[in-house]
């Protein structure tokens, strides 16, 4: 019989030492140009119009800009930069964006030709012991700013989680809400997990490398980004009603999909939280008919 590896203990003094990353903050400056806005759209599948000067980024797509550009030797076993640098080093090997909320501001949207700057801020670095071992949650504040004032505000939630134990058991799924007003049946193939990836930057060995996925990290197959997942959810919603525009979004990746099998989105009005009709509850479930992904939009 094979004993577990014990749980990683975080000691009181590096707990202390990442806690010292509060406050910290960079500033980077992008334009934002027309040829990744062409190529989300052709990944999502929309046919859109060719984007020009002055054509508003839809919603979630300036995650195609201020992407890191770590050189080759900077880069660690996952994929990700070697930690360090502006978000603390969190010496714990699972890391997972677990979500986010999203303010835009009235009559400023991103337009394709911005010149952008964007501020960001570590806001917070918290330590949780969980069931299956360390837990490391560090929320992230982003400015988003152009020519014309502030633009966007976004708070980003990233954990970090011991690596998994033999024999570990996922925590109980939730149940995926069978009320929907509108769905969308999408494949994950590795195709597009490859084409996202590469819109954005990322090297994360988890979405790609199917041995490495496997055999490292422990998980059954590749993973479907969750900024993906959360884009493909507003995307849902713009298809149900193409001219409408977003002041809030905020999500919370709540179990992960894997590119086994298609997983499906869904979205209806959330009248009780807004009688207007103006807040939609979207959410993705799984295969097997679990929820993956719970979100919350309300149009301008």
């Amino acid at each position: 019989m094979t004993t577990p590896a014990p749980l990683m203990q975080l000691t009181p003094q590096e707990v202390e030492a990442l806690q010292s990353w509060n406050g910290r903050s960079e500033t980077l400056d992008d334009d934002i140009t027309a040829a990744p806005v062409r190529a989300l759209s052709a990944t999502l599948d929309r046919d859109d119009p060719p984007p020009v000067p002055g054509a508003r980024l839809p919603e979630l797509w300036h995650w195609l800009y201020f992407l890191p550009h770590h050189r080759q030797s900077e880069i660690g076993e996952d994929g990700h930069a070697r930690r360090g640098g502006f978000l603390p080093p969190v010496p714990l090997p699972r890391r997972m964006w677990a979500g986010g909320r999203l303010a835009w501001e009235a009559g400023n949207p991103l337009r394709v030709g911005d010149a952008v700057r964007r501020v960001s801020t570590i806001a917070s670095v918290k330590h949780k012991t969980g069931r299956t071992g360390e837990l490391v949650f560090v929320l992230v504040r982003h400015e988003l700013h152009n020519t014309r004032g502030l633009a966007l505000t976004e708070e980003h939630d990233i954990v970090y989680r011991a690596a998994a134990a033999p024999g570990e058991v996922a925590p109980p799924p939730t149940p995926a809400p069978q009320d929907a007003a509108f769905s969308r049946d999408i494949v994950p193939d590795d195709v597009l997990l490859f084409r996202y990836s590469a819109l954005t930057f990322n090297g994360h060995r988890i979405h790609y490398d199917r041995r490495y996925v496997t055999e490292v990290e422990g998980y059954p197959g590749l993973i479907v980004h969750g900024p993906l997942i959360a884009t493909l959810l507003v995307d849902l919603l713009r298809r149900e009603h193409p001219d409408a525009t977003l002041s809030r979004f905020e999500f919370r990746a709540v179990r992960a999909t894997f590119d086994m099998a298609p997983f499906k989105l869904h979205g209806r009005p959330d009248l009780t939280a807004n009688a207007d009709g103006k807040t939609f509850s979207l959410w993705g479930e799984d295969a097997d008919g679990w929820l993956t992904m719970q979100a919350t939009a309300t149009l301008a």
